[in-house]
């Protein structure tokens, strides 16, 4: 889940993702639900398959109608460490994995690698 104020990037960012091979499951609306005691992301059924491009229009994108939220992208906020420590965002009670901005070119692939391997601890 892409979070952060309006205009910083978040629809940008969905649409590097889904160049990757990430898929969309809602640009601006997503309900949050719980399954199992983990939190969902879940589309609105008439916003599905679709998100914006500023400048472009409404596109149509690859999309799933729901998915467990696995990990969340502030926008607002750069990190600033440069291997920072593993951070968390209680949603709906649980501890989900947390992201910072991060500035550079390679965000929307480490976001990719990050999500299908995982992360390597650094020890401190």
């Amino acid at each position: 889940m892409v979070t952060g104020p309006s205009g910083s990037g978040k629809s940008s960012l969905c649409l590097q993702l889904i160049a990757l091979g990430a898929r969309l499951i809602a640009d601006d609306l997503t309900r949050l639900v719980l399954r199992d005691g983990w939190p969902w992301a879940c589309a609105p059924p008439r916003l599905s398959g679709v998100v914006e491009a500023r400048g472009i229009g409404l596109l149509r994108v690859p999309f799933c109608e729901a998915a467990p939220l696995a990990l969340v992208v502030d926008l607002e906020v750069p990190e600033t460490e440069r291997l920072p420590k593993p951070a968390f965002e209680k949603v709906l009670g649980t501890e989900v994995a947390r992201l910072q901005r991060v500035d550079a070119p390679h965000f929307p692939s480490a976001i990719m690698a990050l999500a299908k391997g995982g992360r390597v601890d650094h020890a401190g």
